[in-house]
């Protein structure tokens, strides 16, 4: 028995199509939690978040640019918080594109200047949980990924 068969859902398509519906998928969940008020941008923000509620983190993007890939500060930051959303079972996923991400969520709305994109949790703000397709589309994502070890997967986002 397959995991779709017991989840009664259609097998994961393979390849380029289903990384496209995973980068569809958060673009769209981005910009959901951005008008519901459920957006942490900032790994430092995201850092004081997980450490007073990490119950209400739904979901983590890291986001890297290449000139960020010889950050050792930020890399280590990136270690942390990976381990952090590991232990308490938030799914995480990574975007290589900063500037697509700045485009979907934009600059602060406090002081229109923009704001550090290296990691955004997505916030569950009320008790009953948030029941967004595209969030739970992720999680499926997210899910398989580790069913073939990928446990930090990489999503590109849609132009």
């Amino acid at each position: 028995m397959t995991l779709e068969e017991v989840h009664g859902q259609e097998p994961v398509p393979a390849g380029h199509d289903w990384m496209q519906g995973a980068g569809k998928a958060l673009h769209e969940l981005l910009v959901s939690a951005q008008r519901r008020g459920c957006l942490t941008a900032g790994v430092y923000e995201s850092a004081k978040l997980m450490n007073v509620d990490p119950d209400n983190v739904a979901f983590c993007v890291l986001a890297t640019d290449e000139e960020d890939e010889g950050d050792i500060a930020l890399q280590i930051h990136f270690t942390l918080i990976q381990a952090f959303c590991c232990e308490n079972d938030i799914d995480i996923v990574r975007v290589n594109d900063v500037a697509k991400l700045a485009a979907i969520v934009g600059p602060s709305e406090d002081s229109g200047e923009p704001r550090d994109l290296h990691c955004i949790l997505i916030t569950n703000p009320n008790e009953d949980g948030w029941k967004d397709p595209a969030l739970e589309k992720l999680n499926f994502f997210c899910e398989e990924s580790r069913n073939v070890n990928d446990w930090v997967p990489t999503i590109t986002l849609p132009e």
